[in-house]
């Protein structure tokens, strides 16, 4: 069983930043995949950033690149969410999941992660 633990959500204003933490209680997690979705209010869980069990590739939704980036340390079991230029329509549950794939990239789609976290909320204001 894999027990994902995120942190560092908050209230920001427009423009500001903040960095997500998730961490995980495994020993395989350097095996993992790992994603980062949100879900606002209304609205469907959503793709945010993702990155392979190496940390060599990560992907992202158009809206985000450029702002934000995903990060890990497998020595430390973290993955990391660094958000920059944060906008109020940022505003959501941030959550984070871990999948165990043969895949040469990781799932982009809620669906195909195994684990999620409790999530963290990110408020932006304007």
């Amino acid at each position: 069983q894999v027990h994902l633990v995120e942190s560092g959500g908050g209230l920001v204003q427009a423009g500001g930043s903040l960095r997500l933490s998730c961490e995980a209680s495994t020993r395989i997690f350097s095996s993992l995949d790992m994603g980062w979705f949100r879900q606002a209010p209304g609205k469907e869980r959503a793709f945010v950033a993702a990155i392979t069990w190496s940390g060599s590739n990560s992907y992202y939704t158009d809206s985000v690149k450029g702002r934000f980036t995903i990060s890990r340390d497998n020595a430390r079991r973290t993955v990391y969410l660094q958000m920059n230029s944060l906008e109020p329509e940022d505003t959501a549950v941030y959550y984070c999941a871990a999948v165990a794939t043969d895949y040469r990239s990781p799932p982009l789609a809620p669906p195909f992660y195994s684990y999620w976290g409790q999530g963290t909320q990110v408020t932006v204001s304007s």
